[in-house]
Formats: structure tokens, sequence, C-alpha cells
């Protein structure tokens, strides 16, 4: 009954005055307990003692604009979208290049603007090509948000935040984990699609850098793969073929890693020790994985990809503003023999079956 009492005094201007958190610290020092302490906060906030009745669906529209629209890299990232847009009532298109053509995206981005989207989430895998349309669509009110690929640091492009994994980062990180299983002074080939470009351009410094500080006499060869699956195992084989003293092979995207995939089976460079790594879960590099030709593949989460961007310009067109987006990693994972196996499960969220999930 004391604690009734006590409970009452602090009264709804005092609970008002300080706040919910300096409410439970007075509270504290008073000798209170919390159950009467909330009892009475809820009495002066009745509201807060109700459920809240969630967020309203809103049918904004999002385009998204990537740099390769038929990938299967970002099968998953587009069930992310829709799940994300069927949680909030939203709408979204998928658009951009099918061949990393810069000039298509900018077009897209462009015409987006001109059909006041209510947001635009963009693969900004050119440094400067976006910052003309990013302006234009700031001043349109118009929230922009890089996923996958972003701008370097200092850029002046008006994006509001980055989804995906700190690409340099990863590169270094995952050059410290193949590093390991080098032998001293081996020789490695590092593969990279298209020179220069924003997703896969950091992760190749990254690990040339890691090799500088850590690589304990590694020399290393980059390879310019291309950017289709023929072009790619035909150039890892060649220089397989003529580089038999080769001790790893460590690609920096999603289709050269399959193509790394499938000349290690080829030829058989597990079983004469060569190490074979890069990134993504397209589902031929995770049975290779399985199989033991490849050693490891890194994930970014490409569902999250997809999900998170919608997620943020829904709060910041629904906030007014209020709450804006955020810089998210979307992850740093490696898949090996050891856990491939939770990888090959059918599943929505790595983009192998369709089915929505229950």
């Amino acid at each position: 009954m004391a604690d009734d009492i006590k409970a009452s005094a602090i009264t709804t201007e005092a609970v008002s005055a300080i706040g919910r958190r300096g409410a439970f610290s007075v509270a504290a020092k008073l000798g209170l307990g919390t159950a009467a302490l909330a009892s009475g906060i809820g009495a002066a906030f009745p509201a807060l003692a109700q459920s809240s009745a969630g967020l309203p669906k809103k049918p904004y529209k999002f385009v998204f604009v990537c740099h390769v629209t038929l990938d299967q890299f970002f099968t998953p990232a587009v069930y992310g979208i829709q799940d994300a847009c069927a949680a909030f009532g939203c709408h979204y298109q998928w658009t951009g290049s099918q061949k990393n053509v810069v000039s298509e995206m900018v077009n897209a981005m462009e015409t987006a603007i001109a059909e006041k989207a209510d947001g635009i989430a963009v693969c900004l895998v050119d440094p400067t090509a976006f910052d003309a349309s990013t302006a234009k669509a700031a001043a349109a009110g118009i929230p922009v948000i890089a996923f996958n690929a972003d701008v370097p640091v200092g850029s002046p492009n008006k994006r509001l935040a980055y989804i995906g994994q700190p690409l340099y980062q990863a590169g270094y990180n995952i050059a410290l984990k193949w590093l390991k299983m080098v032998p001293k002074g081996s020789h490695v080939m590092l593969s990279i699609g298209m020179p220069g470009s924003l997703n896969e351009q950091p992760r190749l410094d990254g690990y040339i850098q890691a090799i500088k500080d850590h690589g304990d006499g590694i020399t290393y060869d980059v390879v310019n793969t291309g950017v289709d699956a023929a072009t790619e195992i035909s150039r890892i084989g060649s220089y397989v073929l003529s580089h038999k003293n080769v001790a790893g092979i460590f690609t920096t995207g999603g289709s050269d890693t399959y193509a790394a995939g499938f000349v290690s089976q080829q030829y058989g460079l597990a079983k004469k020790g060569v190490i074979v790594a890069g990134f993504d879960l397209f589902p031929q590099t995770l049975g290779y994985i399985k199989s033991g030709d490849m050693t490891f593949t890194t994930d970014q989460q490409a569902y999250l990809q997809g999900f998170l961007p919608v997620q943020q310009m829904y709060m910041y067109k629904l906030s007014n503003g209020l709450v804006g987006p955020a810089d998210t990693n979307t992850s740093e994972a490696y898949v090996t023999k050891d856990n491939v196996d939770h990888y090959l499960t059918k599943s929505r969220f790595e983009g192998s079956v369709r089915a929505e999930p229950v």
C-alpha cells in the first residue's frame, strides 16, 4: 500500500518532465518497485498500456536501379523487395542495366525522378556518374539509397545511406583468411570481372593491401576475367594451365567465383592443394564447396539488400524524414564445407525457391 502511495506521488507532470527512463531512476532512489511505478505511469499515460495498431500500409512506389538486372545473385534481393513491399503496402520497379552499362542505369534514375518515385535504391557502381541524378532526386524530395555498391568515402554524392557489405574491408578480411591457407612465398591469382567497378574493385584493393601487409612473400597476378561465365571459365582455365605453380585462386564477384569452382573441378585443383575462394552463393558455387572443389565463399545477405532499402525508404517517407536511412552492413559470413548443407536447403532467403516464408 505504501508503495502505491509513493508511486502516485510521481505525478503526470513529473513523468512528462523527466521521461520514462528518468522516472524509473527516481523510483529506484525512492525504493519503489518497478511494478508499482509502471502502474503509476500507466495511469498517467493510458496510451502506453495499449498495444500499437501497427504501421500503416502505404502505396509508395520505390524504384531499384541495378547494374546486372538478370544476375542470379539478385534473385533473393528481389524476394526481399517483394516481402518488404507486402509488409508495408508498397510497390516496386526493378530496372537498370543487364550488362553493367552505367548510362542505362543513369537513364533509369532520370525516368524514376520524372515519374515522381517515392524513393530510389541504386547500385552505385561508378564513383561519379550518379552524382547529378542523385542531387536532382534529393532536390525533388526523393530519398536515394545505395545498395550492393557505394561511392568512395568523401564523395559529394547525396545518397542518404549504403546498405550492403563494406567491400574494401570485406576483401581485406577475406584475404587474411586465405593467406593463412597458402604456403609462404607462393603465387596466387586474383580475378576481377570489371576493373574499376565499385562492386568489385574495392574487394580487389582489399586483397592487394592484405597481401602487402601480411603476405609473407606471396606474389600475385590480377586477371581481368570478363563479365560472362564462358569468358571467365576460359580465362581462369588458361591461367591455370600456364601457371602450374599457382597456389590459390581468389575471386571478387559471384560469377567469377562460380567460374573458379568450375575450373577447380575440371582440373582437380583441390586435390593438388590449390585454395579457391571468393564471394556469393550461386547454387553452383555451393555445390563446389560441398564437393570440396572450393574452400569457402562469402555471404553478403542479398535478401537484406532488397528488404532493408524498402524498409528504410518507407520509414523515411512515413516520418517525413524524421527517421532517416542508416548505413547497414548486411553480412560477412563464410560458407565452408562444415556449414554448406545449411545453405543448400531450399529457401526464399537465399533465392532457391519462390515460396513465401511461413
